[in-house]
């Protein structure tokens, strides 16, 4: 049953939704690496356990039957938005002042470390609830009508997330002069505007008559989740996909935690030496633009070519344009212009070559368990990205950031093996003409 909304236009909350599943992702995961780097953490430390804390993201197919077994999907949204603000207050309270003149230990940053983990698991729970409760509030027509309005404002809340609170907090650090308190106003004023979100969807949130809790004990979606997950590695080919899926973004992977180190470390680091809010310009909100825009034409095209064409073409945007970091770090340029336009190409390439991966695990997904299925793949996503990650600071202290890039370079020699061995139909993904 789907519970269709009456009496409530999906205007009031598709939006707001979807900006707030956003913003913790990328406070968590983005945010998270700006302001340990700004902090003095050495990048190992900070890469290492900022990775980590993609692991509910990897981990949530596991007890999204529990989203479905007991409370409302409505439910469990207010209550992880709820948790996901008391997080970002304890955050801006409790943020360490640690001297930034000087190469920090991670352990002065424990609680705060503990704190994003909260908040992590609390926003995976909540993209479950989300995702759910989209599906029973509207009905098909619906839900394909507003894909595209979640899509961009999941959007914008990357560039609030990535673009706007880092200019806010380079903006406060120039003018206050402390960086501790600038990333603590700016965590605080984060948190002020997610806990008026979450109130306004504690009144906004329709309640559909298909949101209701599976059963008391949960037995029968206990056995109808093993029964999936045991048919996933059961699917021919399954060892080859989630090798592609592990391995195709590889290059990316290693690449993306060092992005904003790089681009705010000193030159006598190997660094670019940029202020914050310019970071939060540079990358953040141009490159998050180009990488959207990418995201767009990757989707036009594949629609137009299918997946099986487009998976060549897609690996090259995903490799190729990492030799702009290359560039950068070789060159070292101070101006913003060629350093936006660097940044807007690799990320363009990214958004293109994505759209391949999307893809692909929705391919691989199809059948019975097909949304099971879908959660299992980008289980295997998040871990792509968790594991590089952990070890990329590490790998970047020992060879610096040129050597690091052109080890990034040697990485997409995965991207060109693992695309080479997957099979796909030739007709999976061609947009079907209407007679």
């Amino acid at each position: 049953m789907t519970g269709k909304v009456t009496g409530r236009s999906p205007w009031w909350w598709i939006p707001t939704l979807y900006f707030a599943e956003g913003i913790p992702y990328f406070i968590v995961n983005n945010i998270s690496v700006t302001m340990f780097t700004k902090m003095g953490v050495p990048n190992g430390e900070m890469a290492l356990f900022t990775s980590l804390l993609y692991l509910p993201w990897t981990l949530k197919p596991l007890w999204s039957p529990l989203v479905d077994i007991f409370r409302t999907k409505r439910w469990w949204i207010v209550m992880m938005q709820a948790l996901v603000s008391t997080a970002f207050v304890l955050l801006a309270l409790t943020l360490p002042s640690p001297e930034t003149s000087t190469q920090v230990p991670m352990s002065l940053f424990t609680f705060t470390l503990l704190l994003f983990v909260f908040a992590a698991f609390a926003s995976a729970t909540h993209d479950i609830a989300a995702d759910g409760f989209y599906m029973i509030a509207l009905d098909s027509g619906q839900q394909s009508f507003f894909v595209g309005i979640r899509s961009t404002f999941y959007r914008l809340s990357s560039i609030f997330g990535q673009g706007v609170l880092v200019v806010v907090a380079g903006v406060l650090e120039e003018k206050t002069g402390n960086i501790p308190l600038a990333w603590s106003l700016t965590i605080g004023l984060t948190a002020v505007i997610f806990t008026i979100l979450t109130i306004y969807h504690s009144f906004a949130l329709p309640r559909p008559a298909g949101d209701s809790a599976v059963s008391t004990d949960g037995s029968g979606s206990a056995g109808e989740f093993t029964k999936a997950f045991v048919s996933f590695f059961r699917k021919p080919g399954v060892w080859i996909a989630i090798i592609f899926m592990l391995l195709y973004r590889l290059p990316e992977a290693f690449l993306l935690k060092m992005v904003n180190p790089f681009l705010l470390s000193p030159a006598s680091e190997g660094g670019l030496g940029l202020h914050t809010s310019l970071v939060g310009i540079v990358y953040g909100t141009i490159g998050v633009l180009a990488l959207t825009v990418g995201g767009i034409i990757g989707g036009m095209a594949a629609s137009r070519w299918g997946l099986r064409k487009s998976l060549w073409p897609m690996a090259a945007c995903m490799t190729l344009p990492c030799f702009t970091f290359v560039y950068l770090s070789m060159a070292m340029p101070h101006n913003l212009v060629i350093i936006s336009t660097c940044i807007a190409v690799e990320q363009f390439g990214y958004g293109f070559g994505f759209t391949a991966y999307m893809l692909f695990m929705m391919y691989f997904a199809e059948g019975e368990f097909k949304t099971s299925h879908y959660a299992i793949c980008t289980a295997f996503m998040a871990l792509s990205m968790m594991i590089p990650g952990a070890v990329a600071g590490y790998i970047q202290e020992w060879l610096g950031y040129t050597m690091f890039f052109w080890m990034v370079i040697i990485c997409c020699l995965a991207t060109v093996a693992v695309t080479s061995l997957v099979k796909v139909d030739p007709e999976y993904g061609k947009m079907v003409k209407r007679q």
